[in-house]
This record gives structure tokens, sequence and C-alpha cells, in this order.
């Protein structure tokens, strides 16, 4: 049984309930992106969802029933529901490929554990309208391709490659053994206007609350900031990332 919730935009969630239609999507090799599961609840079919779930690279979440119960809108869950994924998620390695073939430099945004699936549908949007060659979030902490987030891009998500990686570190040594420079976005750094961005760039904007990890900011090579002459201290994450992306592309 499928069902949307119809409820505020931070609850929209596209749901897949119930145990024979989440194994039915899951066989169907359906994107699937997080497979929610009610608290000790293995029974019967569950432990062969689940492991499913996990060869299909979807995250799994234990719930409280009640939550679970909510979620499905009072729908007969039977313990599991799933959320599709907005869109099938891309390999960097294929954002680098197609950035080759246009003979263009590769230009990557990195995601670090952005939450709000207004920010991070913009941020698609916004990479969209500069010609980044793709976006990159963290597996977990942090929102995914969710509805929320493909209605906030705009549709942007239909042209925008979007790769989910299990450790953003890790994933910046790789572009770093491929070429690229990294830039984070945080306080005290080189002001955005006088940062060199030529050759292959992957952009790090961080989380709403905390900005950049610590070990994420490690592997920056280079920490840009933006000027704050207010009175706050911060910039919304998807202003200050399309305030750097169109920076980035204003030196190609």
């Amino acid at each position: 049984m499928n069902m949307k919730n119809n409820g505020t935009a931070d609850e929209e969630l596209d749901l897949i309930i119930g145990r024979n239609a989440v194994t039915e999507a899951l066989r169907s090799g359906r994107e699937i992106d997080t497979v929610f599961v009610a608290k000790g609840d293995r029974s019967g079919s569950i432990g062969m969802i689940l492991s499913k779930a996990g060869e299909n690279g979807a995250v799994i979440k234990e719930v409280d029933r009640r939550k679970l119960d909510a979620m499905c809108g009072g729908s007969n869950h039977q313990g599991v529901a799933a959320r599709a994924a907005a869109h099938t998620y891309a390999d960097i390695e294929d954002m680098i490929s197609a950035a080759n073939e246009k003979g263009e430099a590769p230009f990557i945004v990195i995601c670090d554990e952005i939450e709000d699936p207004h920010n991070l549908g913009a941020i698609i949007r916004t990479a969209d309208a500069c010609g980044a060659h793709g976006v990159v979030i963290p597996k977990r902490r942090g929102v995914s391709l969710t509805y929320a987030v493909g209605k906030a891009s705009a549709g942007a998500v239909e042209y925008v490659p979007v790769a989910r990686v299990p450790n953003i570190a890790s994933a910046l040594e790789k572009l770093k053994a491929n070429g690229f420079w990294v830039y984070g976005a945080d306080m005290d750094g080189t002001p955005w206007d006088k940062q060199d961005y030529s050759g292959a760039v992957a952009l790090v904007i961080g989380s709403e609350g905390r900005g950049i990890s610590r070990l994420v900011k490690e592997k920056c090579d280079f920490i840009v900031s933006l000027p704050m002459k207010g009175k706050i201290n911060s910039l919304n994450a998807s202003v200050a990332a399309g305030v750097l992306m169109y920076e980035v592309i204003k030196h190609r």
C-alpha cells in the first residue's frame, strides 16, 4: 500500500506501507531511501526485508511503534514502512566522468549533514543553475532525497546527480586523490572573493546548526568565509552555498 502524508512540508513522506508492499518494492529494484521498522519487531518476514534493504543500500531506522503509527496515518503497517527516494542515487565517479566528457573541470558540492530538506532542495536547484556536476550527501546524519527535497529543488533532482556516501571525510580523500581541491565554507577563512577556485573543485557546505564537522574540516585544503556585517553571525546554508557556487563558476 502506498501512501503520501499530506501534512506539513516537513512531514511530507512518500511511504510504502506494509510487509508485502515493502517486499515487492525492494524486489522490483525501486530505489528505497529508508526502511522504518518498529523497535523490537523481527517476526515473520521482517528479517528478510531488513536483509534485502541492507543489500540495496537503504538506511534502516528503528522507530517507536507509536511514531510508526503516526507516520502511516493509522494504516496497518505490520511493523514496517519504507520511503522511496525522489530519484535514483548516482556515483561520484559518474559525476567526474560527465565533467570530463564535457571538457570541464569537475565541480561537486558536498553537503556535510544538511538536515533541512528545503535547504538541500535549494542547493540542488542552484547547483543545476551553476552547472555543477553533482551533489554529495551522507548516508546518515543528514536529509536524503525525500519527497520534500525533490519538491524544494523545483525538479532539479532530475538533472543534478546526487551521490550518497557512508562517510564524507573518506569521500573527500578520494576526491583529493583524483586531483580535487577541497574548499570548506566556515568562519575565519579567506574572504570568499579572494580565493582562487580554478581546477577540480569540491565545495563543502556544513550543517545548519554546527557547520562543517571537525573531521571534514581537517580534509579541506582551503576555508572560505562570507562577510557578516549584521547582528546574526551565520547565513542560511542554502544561501551561503548559492553565493559560493556562483563565485566558483566566475573563475571558470
